[in-house]
């Protein structure tokens, strides 16, 4: 019931406008007694979302679109189980319960189409990912993020070790080669398996057993975790393994940087550190590549950060690349036939005079019908006051 945030599912919710959408966020606390806050956190943000939906135009009345919400105060599994936000996102015939493993600040929305730009930032910053653990005698599979990671259950028709994996056509034991039963230079090149030197008949076999183990982990792993959660997969091996398995590997989840340690000797806890810094630096390198095409889009005169032009050029097709700064809201309408914006006036605390939909919300799903990148910046990356920017493709 409970979902990891996959770039498959955002871009279904994303297609979606047009009729009353409910949308509900908000941290939670892991551990006690904390955590026995959790669901009168959440029943107050239930009553602030039936106010939403009193006041909003069109919506008023609709309270059958609470109902599943509301349900989800009486589920034990939900509140007992460890996690940092949760994100809940319902409609006619929606509902969808997102367990984030980072916070989020709470609050409600009720429009036209559903909230989801913290689930955008969530999704493209160093958030959630999976680990595989592989050697000779285990396969274990954790999830989480920098803060937490847990191991996951596996599917039963995942391997747990070598000897599960082969069966009866496993080499024997009492053959010559390195303890651990693979040859270290045991690597794929050219398309051809090379040994070592002198390394022969029962090594031959052994790294051979290797090839179809890590074949058997890489396919069921990929069939019955990675393409149901759609998340970024770590591989934890020694360098001996890494190189073999990548080389048999299909899976177009698994990253190209691994942890080397011996996962044997690795908790949870010890893999937090070394994946972290995977995926941060693999986020911040995305990000600075990102910029760096709207910095020579500007000397190409192909950049923008004009709101009420970026939303006629999004509506035409032109945008390439949408940026928009996180948690940035610019009140204000989008006619959905032109493109044309309406941002509203802002009195001196920087409120808007009237209550509105924010602009950037309504820009998000259309560029990415159209065909745009949409990139959910840190703030303070843009230019003074932009809020968002564009890359025009002409």
């Amino acid at each position: 019931m409970y979902e990891h945030i996959t770039q498959s599912a955002l871009s279904e919710l994303l297609k979606l406008q047009g009729h009353t959408f409910l949308s509900l966020y908000m941290p939670m606390e892991r551990t006690f007694p904390g955590r026995e806050q959790n669901p009168i956190r959440y029943r107050n943000l239930l009553r602030q979302l039936r106010e939403h939906l009193d006041l909003s135009t069109g919506a008023a009345g609709q309270h059958s679109l609470l109902e599943p919400f509301e349900a989800l105060l009486s589920d034990d599994r939900l509140w007992n189980s460890p996690r940092s936000g949760l994100a809940v996102i319902g409609g006619d015939n929606l509902f969808r319960v997102f367990s984030l493993h980072q916070s989020v600040p709470e609050q409600v929305r009720v429009d036209r189409q559903p909230y989801l730009k913290p689930l955008l930032r969530l999704s493209q910053a160093a958030g959630t990912f999976q680990v595989l653990c592989v050697t000779r005698d285990a396969v274990r599979l954790f999830e989480g993020d920098h803060d937490v990671l847990h191991e996951v259950e596996l599917h039963p028709a995942v391997p747990r070790n070598l000897e599960q994996a082969l069966g009866s056509e496993l080499t024997e034991k009492n053959q010559s080669g390195h303890p651990d039963g693979f040859s270290r230079a045991a690597e794929k090149a050219g398309g051809m398996t090379m040994h070592e030197s002198g390394g022969g008949g029962k090594q031959d076999e052994i790294d051979i057993d290797r090839e179809r183990y890590f074949r058997a982990i890489d396919k069921t792993i990929s069939e019955h975790h990675s393409r149901r959660s759609g998340l970024p997969l770590i591989l934890a091996a020694l360098p001996r393994n890494q190189a073999a398995f990548r080389a048999v590997s299909h899976n177009p989840q698994l990253l190209d940087e691994g942890v080397t340690l011996d996962p044997a000797l690795l908790d949870g806890d010890a893999l937090r550190q070394p994946c972290g810094e995977i995926m941060s630096k693999r986020y911040s390198a995305w990000l600075d590549t990102m910029l760096e095409r709207y910095g020579a889009a500007q000397g190409k005169q192909l950049a923008c950060e004009n709101v009420p032009e970026i939303g006629e050029a999004v509506f035409a097709g032109r945008v390439a690349v949408l940026l928009v700064e996180s948690g940035r809201n610019l009140p204000g309408v989008v006619n959905q036939q032109s493109g044309a914006v309406d941002l509203y006036e802002l009195d001196g605390d920087g409120k808007a005079a009237e209550a509105g939909a924010d602009v950037l919300d309504q820009l998000i799903p259309r560029a990415v019908q159209t065909g745009a990148e949409v990139v959910v910046v840190p703030p303070g990356l843009l230019p003074d006051g932009a809020g968002a920017a564009a890359v025009f493709r002409f």
